[in-house]
């Protein structure tokens, strides 16, 4: 068991899994803006682990973290204002 916890692959995917029980969580107590960050937190997670764009080069690296953000902000203020 603890020479699985050496691998990087092993570790992101108990993070995936812990957030997604946390997502759980949150979602049962309404909690829609922290539900979203922690969504998007998995979005990263799994582009730069999974997609291996942590390895990828710095302008292909760089337009994924920049779309993460930038689609996280519009959603959080298209949440903050509906009615």
């Amino acid at each position: 068991m603890l020479s699985m916890l050496r691998h990087r692959t092993t570790v992101i995917w108990l993070l995936l899994v812990f957030a997604t029980a946390g997502s759980w969580v949150l979602g049962s107590e309404n909690r829609g803006t922290a539900l979203m960050l922690v969504a998007f937190i998995k979005v990263r997670l799994v582009g730069l682990h999974f997609m291996e764009l942590r390895a990828a080069p710095l302008a292909l690296r760089t337009l994924f973290e920049a779309y993460v953000v930038l689609v996280f902000t519009v959603v959080i203020v298209m949440y903050a204002r509906a009615p």
